[in-house]
């Protein structure tokens, strides 16, 4: 195993090192963008590739992007839906940040003439 697959199969996201004290009291917003995502299909084991959007306001915290962006790639090895995927991101982000506010996107490429975007957004929880 090449030392990247090793790193990102033995990642986990939950580590408080990944997470970085907000020094900014004011409220803004950090825009992300992952556009390399891929997880494979739980029902075929192809690929699915999106876009993944990250927007939040953080409160106490911020997550380190290397960090994020490693988490990300956990999903390559791994078989699992659309919907759950653009759900798991968001609930480890947001149990971990406990932002004021947070919004994921995930824009699925077309597969089999099928577009899917979720969208989850903690001001309409």
């Amino acid at each position: 195993m090449k030392y990247g697959e090793k790193e990102i199969r033995e990642f986990d996201i939950n580590n408080a090192e990944n997470f970085w004290p907000n020094k900014n009291k004011k409220n803004y917003i950090i825009d992300i963008e992952l556009p390399e995502f891929m997880a494979k299909c739980p029902r075929s084991g192809y690929p699915d590739f999106a876009e993944i959007k990250i927007q939040y306001t953080p409160d106490e915290k911020v997550i380190e992007l290397k960090a994020l962006k490693i988490y990300i790639n956990t999903f390559m090895f791994r078989e699992v839906s659309h919907e759950n995927s653009a759900n798991e991101i968001f609930d480890t982000l947001y149990e971990n940040l406990n932002p004021k506010w947070l919004k994921v996107i995930a824009d699925f490429k077309p597969r089999g003439n099928v577009h899917t975007v979720i969208e989850i957004d903690s001001a309409k929880m």
